[in-house]
């Protein structure tokens, strides 16, 4: 079922629907069957790699980055060593790519990361924007999509200039169910969710809590039906 945020975003509290071992939304998961055999007709295999995200598995994320248990990258993809970082410089550092618990897009099921798996198998990719260039192996979907993705009502919500999250070229969102979900996102209901949780860094998220949801929330990229 959807997670207790369905009633914040204004969801029904429906099941998920199951496609390929992924969970999605279910008129998410109808249009990327469709995108998806678009795209095999035109040679590439659109894959899926992450797709809906409870808000414990994004707490298990950001916990472990906050312990130095999974790896930071600065804004370049380069490694960030965290004992070098006091708490407010640390929560920054994991915003660069992982959500709060609690304000990630794949919440929703509305959100999915994909990539070409004729060009590279999900163990090798790493998620980083290089793949997604030139010379990179899904730089050839990147354009198809760019091109096509949004005859499927999909977009990049993550763009140079226009988010606060760093761009991601693999993150598609289903737009006319996510812009719902933004659009009835509570940042107080969050709140106090996240004073329940046992979340690492607490004490330097809360206090800030209302500007980085306007920062990582709040400000992403117009989609086409804005």
């Amino acid at each position: 079922m959807l997670t207790p945020f369905s009633t914040i975003y204004g969801l029904d509290d429906q099941p998920l629907v199951d496609y390929q071992g992924q969970k999605m939304e279910h008129a998410t998961a109808e249009q990327f069957i469709a995108m998806q055999a678009a795209a095999t007709k035109d040679g590439f295999a659109l894959a899926i790699c992450s797709s809906y995200r409870s808000l414990d598995r994004q707490l298990a994320i950001w916990n472990a980055k906050a312990c130095g248990e999974r790896r930071l990258l600065d804004c370049n993809s380069q490694p960030l060593d965290a004992s070098t970082l006091n708490d407010q410089q640390l929560v920054d550092a994991i915003l660069i790519w992982s959500a709060l618990p609690g304000t990630s897009r794949h919440h929703w099921g509305t959100d999915i990361d994909i990539f070409d798996a004729n060009q590279i198998t999900k163990r090798d990719l790493q998620l980083v924007s290089h793949e997604y260039q030139a010379g990179g192996p899904c730089y050839s979907l990147s354009k198809w999509l760019a091109r096509y993705s949004e005859d499927f009502g999909f977009y990049l919500p993550f763009q140079a200039g226009k988010s606060g999250v760093s761009p991601e070229p693999w993150h598609l969102s289903y737009f006319p169910v996510a812009n719902r979900c933004l659009s009835q996102f509570d940042s107080n209901t969050l709140n106090a969710i996240l004073a329940t949780k046992p979340m690492q860094l607490k004490e330097a998220v809360l206090p800030r809590l209302e500007k980085l949801v306007a920062e990582y929330v709040f400000r992403v990229a117009p989609s086409p039906s804005n």
